[in-house]
């Protein structure tokens, strides 16, 4: 684990948050050379922080032993350079198993995936979260999305937990999570932290900027790191013109181009990496790879991104 605080070091980012693909061969077991090969590249081009085994990682289809076996290899790429940060999911005893299991290769933090499944009150929510904290000394952060949707009063509860310094967003309800920035600032004064978890993140960031939320995933930068350092450094700079630039050629094309098949917010990435000359094979079941013919629209969106920075240079 690397010394430093993990909030701390996520708190202003050198770079882009960097959500590694898993690689696999052509058999479909792990690929560990690729994958750290992948991670190589990303905190070369100046990856803020590694979050290993998570949605883009396809942590749904890892058992167990590959989860361990991929965070243990990010970490001993990263070598204390950035912080790594490991998925944990499914029920409460499985998550706590895959928490103290990422602790064990060496993780900086948590992930708190969304609980399989069921459909739980908010009581249960908090109480899977806490025990999930509980379980190692890994900071935690929470995933918002799908069955796992909080009210303000209870992210008011995970903030005062021992443990979970943050929560990602994966809904999209910028009235939610205006109140809920409202109600934990008002409630646990302090530095909590929150990040925009949708796909394609950087498509909504100047919306979830302007609420506070000025932390955000990046799928982008597994195949286009370059594109995604503009778009970062145009953010963090207040260059409005290259934002919108970047938004308005690449990002919002790609986005549509993802709503065109479902899980491609994993398999479409996956793609991009392949093109860029990386073959991280494909995608497991039940994922399924995207057609021809949007993979060539692909590879034309990204020279097209491209193309804007020279643009700007």
């Amino acid at each position: 684990m690397t010394p430093a605080p993990l909030a701390e070091r996520l708190r202003v980012p050198s770079g882009p948050l960097f959500f590694p693909v898993t690689a696999y061969g052509p058999d479909g077991s792990l690929d560990l050379d690729t994958f750290r090969a992948h991670i190589r590249r990303g905190i070369d081009a100046g990856a803020a922080a590694v979050f290993a085994c998570c949605g883009t990682g396809e942590f749904h289809a890892l058992t167990p032993e590959e989860f361990e076996t991929c965070v243990a290899a990010a970490v001993e790429e990263t070598a204390g350079r950035v912080p790594v940060v490991a998925g944990a999911g499914y029920g409460t005893a499985l998550a706590v198993r895959y928490a103290r299991l990422a602790h064990a290769a060496g993780a900086d933090g948590l992930l708190a995936m969304p609980p399989y499944l069921v459909i739980a009150g908010q009581e249960g929510l908090l109480r899977h979260y806490r025990e999930v904290a509980a379980a190692t000394p890994l900071p935690v952060i929470v995933y918002q999305r799908d069955n796992a949707a909080f009210t303000p009063e209870t992210v008011v509860g995970l903030a005062r937990t021992d443990g979970i310094i943050g929560l990602k967003d994966g809904l999209g309800d910028l009235d939610l999570m205006q109140r809920i920035v409202s109600a934990v600032r008002t409630e646990v004064p302090g530095d909590f932290l929150y990040f925009n978890g949708l796909p394609t993140a950087e498509q909504t960031q100047l919306a979830y900027a302007a609420i506070g939320v000025t932390l955000y995933s990046s799928a982008v930068f597994c195949f286009a790191p370059e594109i995604a350092l503009a778009f970062h450094r145009a953010l963090a700079t207040g260059d409005e013109s290259t934002a919108h630039r970047l938004l308005d050629g690449f990002y919002r094309p790609f986005v549509e181009l993802r709503a065109q098949g479902r899980g491609y917010a994993v398999s479409l990435v996956k793609a991009g990496v392949r093109l860029r000359g990386l073959d991280v094979g494909e995608v497991r079941p039940p994922l399924h790879e995207p057609g021809e013919d949007h993979v060539k629209q692909l590879a034309q969106l990204i020279e097209r991104g491209y193309a804007l920075l020279e643009e700007d240079a």
